[in-house]
């Protein structure tokens, strides 16, 4: 009998001449980052098919005796399974390619000087400010932008400021922000208790970017809208 799991849908078309996992060949780093971001998406989409289903990846579509379940949508789920398997590799391959390709933009930099600033003594929170390092990882990258922040809120508070690239938000970063809904999770999950926020700040003065470190307490009775008082934006 036929394996009643084995992908028979191939992956959806590319335009242009692709490499290996149908990743496309001769992308930007821009244009990388934007094919993952909508890999990302159709995965998402495509899982939250399986769970409408009730089943994952692995969830037997057989009964005991090898026959199709007749409680599930088998043609369905086998379609969107197929799908996802070489989603998932070009997922990994756009993330090798990405990791390289900041590798080489960071590596053609000239190494920013040595910079420090004073802890602002207007702020409720110390901040460690330095010269940003090269990135090293994807993590590095901001998924974030301060749009605005109330005056004495919690962000305030903290020394957080408009403009402000958020690269770290506790375990939340640009690989797993999930177009910030886990940055509101964590944020839920922390009320009253400092998060450590990982910033990069553009210096006015000199126009080079500086790694600001916060500490941010999440509470709800400071007095305004949110236990933050600050608007991000996905960068």
């Amino acid at each position: 009998m036929e394996s009643i799991h084995a992908p028979t849908v191939p992956s959806g078309p590319t335009s242009g001449p692709a490499g290996a996992n149908g990743v496309k060949e001769g992308l930007s780093l821009s244009e990388l980052i934007a094919q993952k971001d909508r890999v990302e998406s159709e995965l998402k989409a495509l899982s939250a098919v399986l769970e409408s289903h009730g089943v994952n990846m692995n969830t037997s579509l057989t009964t005991f005796d090898g026959y199709p379940r007749d409680d599930l949508d088998v043609a369905q789920i086998r379609t969107t399974r197929a799908r996802i398997i070489p989603l998932r590799n070009d997922y990994k391959a756009l993330m090798d390619r990405i990791e390289v390709g900041l590798h080489e933009l960071h590596a053609s930099l000239p190494p920013p000087a040595s910079q420090t600033e004073p802890t602002n003594a207007h702020n409720h929170a110390a901040l460690s400010v330095r010269t940003a390092p090269r990135a090293t990882d994807v993590t590095e990258i901001p998924f974030a932008r301060v749009n605005s922040v109330v005056p004495d809120s919690p962000a305030a508070e903290a020394g957080l400021r408009a403009g402000d690239g958020i690269r770290r938000f506790d375990s939340v970063n640009w690989t797993n922000h999930e177009k910030l809904t886990k940055v509101a999770e964590t944020v839920q999950r922390n009320a009253g208790r400092p998060i450590m926020v990982k910033i990069v700040r553009k210096d006015l003065a000199t126009g080079s970017d500086e790694e600001v470190d916060i500490h941010l307490t999440p509470r709800k009775d400071w007095g305004g809208r949110g236990m933050l008082g600050c608007h991000l934006l996905p960068a």
